[in-house]
């Protein structure tokens, strides 16, 4: 019993600090994302600092599922874009939330994910890089409301990629 209590204090501690976040978070202006999927979806960064990044979503009626929450999907999106943008933000030295002028990037290598109540309202997404490797970098991410509710947990590991200069092609 002493145990489950100390787990429950933690928890709620937690909670707590995530709801504290969201609510100094929710009134922040955010800056949309350059990825024509996630301005479509209205995901916007609101933090991203080295190893640590923050995005977030208005659930509209169109995100649903059949129950009226956000969708899997949708949640899913939210736990990779977090952390990309946390892995991205290790390896390059100047930060841009377009990533337009950043020198490297990266592409999901895997990804799990725990859903673990439904998303409804005002969702934010926090990714941290946690390991740094070679070519592979290793992150966590969760999806919480504004109350500081946990919607879901996930681990990633992402590899950097090099950013090359798209060509047009050659005219005829």
């Amino acid at each position: 019993m002493l145990r489950l209590n100390a787990l429950q204090e933690e928890s709620e501690r937690l909670r707590l600090q995530r709801a504290s976040l969201a609510s100094a978070l929710l009134g922040v202006e955010g800056t949309p994302l350059g990825i024509p999927f996630l301005q479509h979806l209205g995901v916007e960064s609101v933090r991203y600092t080295p190893g640590d990044a923050i995005v977030r979503l208005v659930v509209v009626d169109y995100l649903e599922n059949s129950f009226q929450m956000v969708h899997g999907g949708v949640t899913m999106t939210l736990l990779d874009v977090g952390m990309a943008m946390a892995a991205r933000s290790v390896l390059n030295s100047h930060l841009e939330v377009s990533a337009a002028s950043e020198t490297h990037g990266v592409v999901t290598v895997e990804m799990k994910a725990s859903f673990l109540a439904p998303g409804t309202g005002t969702l934010l997404a926090r990714g941290r890089c946690l390991q740094r490797g070679a070519s592979l970098l290793f992150c966590e991410g969760e999806v919480f409301g504004a109350n500081g509710g946990l919607i879901a947990t996930s681990s990633g590991t992402f590899k950097a990629i090099r950013r090359r200069e798209v060509h047009a092609p050659h005219a005829v």
